[in-house]
C-alpha cells in the first residue's frame, strides 16, 4: 500500500472531472461549460468541493446524451 502519495488516476477512471478535464474530455470549451453549469447548479452531476467544482463523468455523460444541444 501507498501511503501519501497521489497516484494520478487516467480519466476513464475518474468518478469525477475538473471544468478543465471535462472541457477536454467532452470538447466542450471551459467558458461555455462553466455557464452551463451555471445555469444548471442543481443537477445531480456536480459536486461543489469548497470552492472546486467537480463534474461527475458518468452521470454528466448520461444527462448530455438526453439533450440535443449545450449553450
Amino acid at each position: 500500500m501507498i501511503v501519501g502519495k497521489d497516484i494520478p488516476l487516467p480519466w476513464w477512471e475518474k468518478y469525477t472531472l475538473t471544468i478543465e478535464e471535462a472541457s477536454l474530455y467532452f470538447g466542450i470549451g471551459e467558458k461555455t461549460l462553466r455557464r452551463f453549469i451555471k445555469e444548471h447548479q442543481n443537477e445531480d452531476f456536480i459536486i461543489y468541493n469548497g470552492t472546486k467544482i467537480q463534474i461527475k463523468r458518468k452521470v454528466f455523460e448520461k444527462f448530455i446524451d438526453e439533450k440535443l444541444t449545450v449553450m
